[in-house]
């Protein structure tokens, strides 16, 4: 058995071997996983690099695990067996039991708070959906501390948990008697 017998395709970026049973990470866009496009990813690096050139809107890295020799045989036969166009066919079924990890970019929306109890402050439901973050002191911080970029919608997903932790003060706030949000009624940071 010689190595490229392993090999079950090449990373879409930077062109590195992807064994059979490897975990890879594929793109979250539909039109980057069909089968005549097809772009897997060594890393979530090569993912993001991925994302740079094609622009996409809303993505994220998804982890997945290469099929097994035989799987992907069965597939490869299955595909020049059936030439008919993908929108014809129904969807596979999922390969594994287990769901594929969301990694990057999530684009869910936050879970809403608890409602207050009747003592407690009212909070507006209209919020404004405005950044709440310094984008660039942001990108700067993360590429300082670790040399890494940062993906724009890092900053939406920051300011959704900058709401979170500010609504959780006002709560503390009122339930003090307040009407003033001092820093003490900030969550301390987990580290």
């Amino acid at each position: 058995m010689s190595v490229m017998d392993d090999v079950w395709l090449r990373c879409s970026a930077c062109r590195k071997d992807l064994k059979f049973g490897q975990t890879h990470w594929v793109c979250s866009v539909s039109t980057c996983n069909r089968r005549a496009t097809r772009l897997v990813f060594c890393s979530v690096s090569c993912w993001d690099s991925h994302v740079a050139t094609l622009r996409h809107r809303e993505a994220w890295a998804v982890e997945a695990r290469a099929p097994g020799r035989e799987e992907w045989a069965r597939e490869q036969a299955e595909a020049a067996a059936d030439p008919a166009p993908e929108a014809a066919r129904p969807a596979p079924a999922p390969a594994a039991p287990t769901a594929p990890r969301k990694i990057v970019g999530a684009a869910a929306t936050p879970a809403p708070h608890p409602p207050m109890a009747s003592s407690g402050p009212a909070l507006s439901s209209q919020v404004d959906r405005d950044v709440l973050i310094v984008v660039s002191k942001l990108k700067k911080y993360i590429k300082d501390r670790s040399g890494m970029n940062t993906s724009d919608a890092v900053a939406d997903m920051l300011s959704d948990h900058v709401r979170a932790i500010a609504d959780d003060a006002i709560r503390a706030a009122a339930a003090d008697g307040r009407k003033t949000v001092l820093d003490r009624d900030v969550p301390r940071p987990r580290r």
